[in-house]
């Protein structure tokens, strides 16, 4: 029976070829990085266009069935929970039973009558101020 030696031929990986397989992985993840955040940023701005829409709908039906839209000081709270002595409330309009936030987790801004329409819808983006670029640009129902 022939004994295998311990000083032969090692397989693995030297200190030399993990650091630059380490290097390789760093600048891939520096130039996919803010492209993958891009797509998240974005991805939150849709979101709040198509609940602004959503909200439009649910908007839309309460009048159809009350003959008006929700006042400001009702807000959209009206279209989870009727309004005191509102005739012809069939509700709740929303799927759930609470106002949903924006995807930054700030209240949508609502007024009844509106500036641009019967009733402007908004949210202010991710720093929650007017104005602003990116994801800090408001996205408005008008």
């Amino acid at each position: 029976m022939k004994s295998k030696c311990l000083g032969g031929p090692q397989r693995g990986f030297t200190l030399i070829e993990l650091l630059v397989v380490l290097v390789i992985l760093g600048l891939l993840a520096s130039l996919a990085g803010p492209k993958v955040i891009g797509y998240l940023g974005g991805a939150k701005s849709d979101s709040a266009k198509l609940q602004i829409e959503e909200f439009g709908a649910s908007l839309d039906l309460f009048k159809l069935e009350t003959g008006r839209y929700p006042t400001s000081q009702e807000g959209l709270q009206a279209l989870v929970q009727a309004p005191s002595g509102l005739a012809g409330w069939n509700g709740p309009y929303l799927k759930k039973k609470t106002v949903p936030k924006d995807p930054w987790g700030n209240d949508y801004r609502y007024a009844s009558p509106g500036q641009h329409g019967l009733y402007d819808l908004s949210s202010l983006g991710a720093d929650n101020r007017e104005g602003g670029e990116g994801e800090n640009k408001d996205l408005t129902s008008w």
